[in-house]
C-alpha cells in the first residue's frame, strides 16, 4: 500500500467494523418487518440507528481529543460486539421485540459514533496529510466492499438461515477488530497544553466549526444530502422486500445495495484523481447527480434489475462527496481540535439521519413509497443551486492555504 505498518492495521479493523456494519445494517430492518409491516414503526429502526450522531456527537469528539484514540475504538468494538450479542440471545429464545430492537440499535449505533470519530480523528496521525486523499479513498474503497458488497448479501444470506446467526456474526467481527487494532504501533493520545471541563472541549469545537464558512457550509448541505437519503433508505426495505412491489428475498434485498458498494469502490479509486484533474467543487456536484440517480429508481420501476443498476451507477458519483470533504477538513483542522471538529461536523451532517427517517416513515404513510422516492432525488438534485451559489474553488484554496 505504501502509508506504513500503521495504516495496514487500521486499514483492516475498518475493514473488518464496516463488514461486521453490513451485516448487522442489513439484519435489523429485515428482523422489523417480521415484526411489523407499518413505515413508521420500521423507519424507527434507521431513527435509532441515527440519533446518536445528534445526541453523542459532540461528547465523542470530546473524547476522541482527550484520550487515546485507538484505545477508545477498541473499548467501543467490543460494546458493539456484547449489543449484538444480547440481541442474538433474544432472537433464538423467541423474546425479540421492537423496543428491543431499538434499544440495541441505538447502543451499537451510539459506540459506532464514537469509533468513527475517533478513527477519521487518527488517520491524520498514522499518515503524512498530504497522502490523506490516498489513504481516505483506500479506505473507503475497501470499507465499501466490506460493508455494501459482501456485508448486505452476507447479512441477508444469515438472515435466511438464521437471524441470530447473522447477530452473532456480526458481534464476532467486532471483537476481531479490537484485535486488529491491538497490532498498531505507538500512541494516540492527541498533545493538548492546559486542562478544560468536557464541555468548554465540546464548545471550543463547536465554535471552530460555526466560525468556518467553508467547512459549516459543506456541514450543512451534507446534512441535507444525509437527511434525504435517509427519507429513502427508511422505507425501502418495504418496497424491496417480499410482499412489496420488487418482490425480493432477504438475500436479494442485501445483494441490491452489492451495486452501491461497486459503484462506491470504482468512485473511490477515481476521486484523487478527479480531484486534481478538475477540481474539488465539479466534483461535489457530480456527487449530488449521483445521490440522485442512486435514490430516484424506484420512483421508476420495480425492477430489481434496474434500481439496482442506478444505485451502482449513482454510487461512483455519490461516494466522492465523502472522500473530497473529509479530506479536506482533515487538512485545514489542528490536530488538536481534529476530534471535536469532526464530531461539530458529524452533529450537522449525521443529526440528519434521524429527522430524514423520521420524515420518510411518516410521507411514505401519508403520500406512498414511489412518490417519496421521487422526491427524495428531486430534491437532492435542487441541492447543486446553494452548493454552487456558496462553495467556491478560491475558498478551498485559501482555507487549504491557511
Amino acid at each position: 500500500m505504501g502509508l506504513g505498518r500503521n495504516y495496514r492495521w487500521l486499514w483492516s479493523a475498518g475493514v473488518t467494523s464496516n463488514l461486521a456494519d453490513g451485516v448487522y445494517g442489513v439484519t435489523l430492518p429485515l428482523l422489523a418487518i417480521r415484526l411489523t409491516d407499518a413505515p413508521a414503526e420500521v423507519a424507527a429502526v434507521r431513527i435509532a440507528t441515527s440519533l446518536p450522531w445528534l445526541l453523542l456527537a459532540l461528547h465523542a469528539g470530546a473524547l476522541a481529543d482527550r484520550l487515546d484514540r485507538r484505545a477508545l475504538m477498541r473499548g467501543v468494538s467490543l460494546a458493539r460486539a456484547l449489543g449484538l450479542g444480547l440481541l442474538a440471545w433474544a432472537v433464538a429464545a423467541g423474546a425479540v421485540t421492537l423496543p428491543l430492537l431499538y434499544a440495541v440499535a441505538f447502543v451499537v449505533a451510539a459506540a459506532e459514533v464514537v469509533f468513527d470519530t475517533s478513527a477519521q480523528s487518527l488517520l491524520p496521525a498514522v499518515v503524512d496529510r498530504d497522502r490523506l486523499a490516498a489513504a481516505n479513498g483506500r479506505l473507503y474503497a475497501a470499507e465499501i466492499t466490506a460493508g455494501e458488497l459482501a456485508g448486505p448479501p452476507l447479512g441477508g444470506a444469515l438472515v435466511g438461515l438464521s437471524a441470530a446467526l447473522a447477530l452473532l456474526g456480526g458481534a464476532g467481527a467486532y471483537v476481531v477488530v479490537a484485535l486488529l487494532l491491538t497490532g498498531m504501533g505507538g500512541a494516540y493520545r492527541p498533545g493538548r497544553t492546559g486542562t478544560s471541563s468536557v464541555w468548554a472541549d465540546v464548545r471550543e469545537g463547536l465554535a471552530y466549526l460555526l466560525g468556518h464558512r467553508l467547512l459549516l457550509t459543506l456541514a450543512v448541505l451534507t446534512g441535507a444530502v444525509n437527511m434525504l437519503w435517509y427519507m429513502w433508505l427508511a422505507v425501502f426495505v418495504l418496497y424491496a422486500v417480499d410482499p412489496g412491489p420488487m418482490g425480493l428475498s432477504e438475500l436479494g434485498y442485501g445483494l441490491i445495495f452489492t451495486g452501491s458498494a461497486a459503484g462506491g469502490v470504482v468512485g473511490t479509486l477515481l476521486v484523487e484523481r478527479l480531484d486534481r484533474r478538475v477540481g474539488r467543487l465539479p466534483l461535489l456536484t457530480a456527487s449530488l447527480v449521483g445521490w440522485a440517480l442512486f435514490e430516484v429508481g424506484p420512483a421508476l420501476t420495480a425492477s430489481a434489475w434496474v434500481v439496482g443498476g442506478l444505485v451502482g451507477v449513482g454510487s461512483v458519483g455519490g461516494i466522492m462527496w465523502g472522500v473530497a470533504v473529509v479530506s479536506l477538513r482533515q487538512r485545514i483542522v489542528p490536530d488538536e481540535l481534529l476530534g471535536r471538529v469532526n464530531a461539530a461536523y458529524r452533529l450537522i451532517s449525521w443529526g440528519a439521519l434521524p429527522l430524514g427517517a423520521l420524515i420518510g416513515g411518516l410521507l411514505g404513510e401519508v403520500i406512498g413509497l414511489r412518490p417519496l422516492f421521487g422526491l427524495t432525488a428531486a430534491a437532492t438534485l435542487a441541492l447543486i443551486v446553494p452548493l454552487r451559489l456558496t462553495v467556491t474553488e478560491a475558498a478551498i484554496a485559501d482555507a487549504e492555504d491557511s
